[in-house]
């Protein structure tokens, strides 16, 4: 079971690098958000299998640490391009 999750995160890891060459294209601003909540997911799934493969509780508070930044990156990214919109709408 250890091999399966170590596994697992590099499988995950491949993906964060597919997502992150999706970014330096070049995107819209949606696609920049769900990149960054990507991040966090993927983050967070990492350090979970990293955890129960290495038998280390503490990656599991950095990975419910994690969980909340993505959660309040991902609100704080969609009300500042919703007040950008706002603004656009304003001047237009």
């Amino acid at each position: 079971m250890n091999d399966f999750n170590l596994l697992l995160a590099m499988f995950l890891l491949v993906n964060l690098l597919v997502a992150l060459l999706r970014v330096a294209r070049g995107s819209t601003d949606a696609d920049q958000l769900l990149v960054a909540l990507l991040f966090g997911t993927i983050g967070v799934a990492i350090l979970l299998l990293l955890a129960f493969s290495e038998d280390t509780l503490a990656l599991i508070d950095v990975a419910l640490v994690f969980a909340l930044l993505a959660a309040i990156t991902g609100a704080v990214f969609a009300q500042r391009t919703w007040q950008l919109e706002e603004r656009k709408d304003e001047y237009s």
